[in-house]
C-alpha cells in the first residue's frame, strides 16, 4: 500500500492493491545471467559494493524499458526496481556466506519473501515468525522516503541528466553508503563494540556529555525531527516485541543498547536535548537481533528507500525537468599572478 500510494499518490482500493502486488511478485525474479555477476565479487566485500555494481547494471538486462519519457516504461521499471532489489539484497548476503541463492515465492508478503531469501537453504526451509516479518515490514515501511535528503537528492541529480532510472537508483545506493546516512545503523551496532560492555556505559556517557569531547553516541539525536522521531516511536516498539520473540535479552551487545535506550529517556540531560533515540538506533538492534550482518544494514535501509527513491525519479521526469547544476558562491582569491614553474617557490 505504501509503495502504491508514493508512485500514485493515493492509496489503492482492494482490486488496484491485488493488481499491484500481482505485479511486484511477478517481477521479483532476476535474469539468470545477473547471478553470474556476484561470483566476479569476493566473498568479503562489502554488500554494499556489491550491491551498487549488480544494481547499476541491471540497464543491461532490462533495457526494453528505458525510455524515460514513455510512461508505461517508467511505470514497469518502477515495480521492477522495487521487486528486485530485495532479491539482489538477499543475493549479497548469500553470497557472502557462501551459500546457493534461493529463489523468491510469490506466495509469500514483501517481507516474509525477502527473510525466506535470506535465511532459507536447498536443504531446510526457514520457518517466518509473524512477529520478525511485521518487524522488517515496518523497518522498510519507516525507510520508505525522509524528505529530499541526500541519497534522494543524488537521485533527482544523476535522473535530471537523463540516465537510465536503473543507474539513478545505483548513484542513490552509493550515497546512502556514507555512515553519516544510511550507513547510521551499522555505526551504532559499531559503537556499542566500542563501549564492550554495561559496567562501561556511565564512562562513555560522561564522554558524550562532555561539550570538549568529540566523541557523540551514534542513534541519537533527529536531523530534522525536533521531538522524538515519530518512526523512532514505532521501532522502539518493535524492537521490544521483537526482543521478547527471540528471547535474546541476555545478548550482551543488546543489553547495552536497552540501558542506552533507558538513560536517554531518563536523563535530563539528554531530554533536554531532546537528545532522543531515533530510528537507526532502534532498526540496528532489531537487525543484529534478527541475525542480519551489521554490514548489511545499509543494504536493507537501500532495500526500503527504493520506493521512494523511484517515485522522486518519476515525479521528475513526467514534469518539466532540467538538468541538476547546484551552485556554489565562490570564497577564494579575487586574483591571483601567474608565476613561471622556474620562479615558484
Amino acid at each position: 500500500e505504501l509503495c502504491y500510494l508514493l508512485l500514485n499518490g493515493d492509496l489503492p482500493n482492494a482490486a488496484q492493491k491485488d493488481e499491484f502486488v500481482s505485479t511486484i511478485k511477478n517481477h521479483t525474479m532476476v535474469h539468470e545471467s545477473l547471478r553470474q555477476f556476484f561470483q566476479g565479487f569476493r566473498p568479503d566485500a562489502h554488500p554494499m559494493a556489491v550491491m551498487c555494481g549488480v544494481v547499476g547494471a541491471l540497464s543491461a538486462f532490462y533495457h526494453d524499458s528505458l525510455d524515460i519519457d514513455n510512461d508505461e516504461h517508467r511505470r514497469i521499471t518502477a515495480h521492477r526496481l522495487i521487486a528486485k532489489i530485495p532479491t539482489i539484497a538477499a543475493m549479497c548476503y548469500k553470497h557472502s556466506q557462501g551459500q546457493p541463492f534461493i529463489y523468491p515465492r510469490n506466495d509469500l508478503s514483501y517481507a516474509e519473501n525477502f527473510l525466506h531469501m535470506m535465511f532459507a537453504t536447498p536443504c531446510e526451509d526457514y520457518e517466518i515468525s509473524p512477529t520478525i516479518a511485521n518487524a522488517m515490514d515496518r523497518i522498510f515501511l519507516l525507510h520508505a522516503d525522509h524528505e529530499q535528503n541526500a541519497s534522494t537528492s543524488t537521485v533527482r541529480l544523476a535522473g535530471s541528466t537523463g540516465a537510465n532510472p536503473f543507474a539513478s537508483i545505483a548513484a542513490g545506493i552509493v550515497a546512502l553508503w556514507g555512515t553519516s546516512h544510511g550507513g547510521a545503523n551499522e555505526a551504532v551496532l559499531n559503537l556499542l563494540d566500542e563501549i564492550g560492555s554495561v559496567d562501561n556505559i556511565d564512562k562513555y556517557i560522561k564522554k558524550a556529555k562532555d561539550k570538549d569531547d568529540p566523541f557523540r553516541i551514534m542513534g541519537f539525536g533527529p536531523r530534522v525531527c525536533k521531538n522524538y522521531d515519530p518512526r523512532a516511536k514505532v521501532m522502539q516498539q518493535t524492537c521490544h516485541e521483537v526482543l521478547a520473540e527471540l528471547g535474546v535479552e541476555d545478548n550482551p551487545t543488546l543489553q547495552m543498547a536497552q540501558r542506552l535506550e533507558q538513560i536517554a529517556l531518563e536523563d535530563e540531560y539528554f531530554v533536554e536535548k531532546r537528545l532522543y533515540p531515533n530510528v537507526d538506533f532502534y532498526s540496528g538492534i532489531i537487525l543484529k537481533a534478527i541475525g542480519i550482518p551489521v554490514e548489511l544494514f545499509t543494504v536493507i535501509f537501500a532495500t526500503g528507500r527504493t520506493p521512494g527513491w523511484i517515485a522522486h525519479w518519476c515525479e521528475m521526469i513526467s514534469g518539466g525537468y532540467k538538468i541538476g547544476r547546484p551552485r556554489q558562491l565562490y570564497k577564494g582569491h579575487n586574483q591571483r599572478d601567474f608565476v613561471t614553474l622556474d620562479k615558484r617557490a
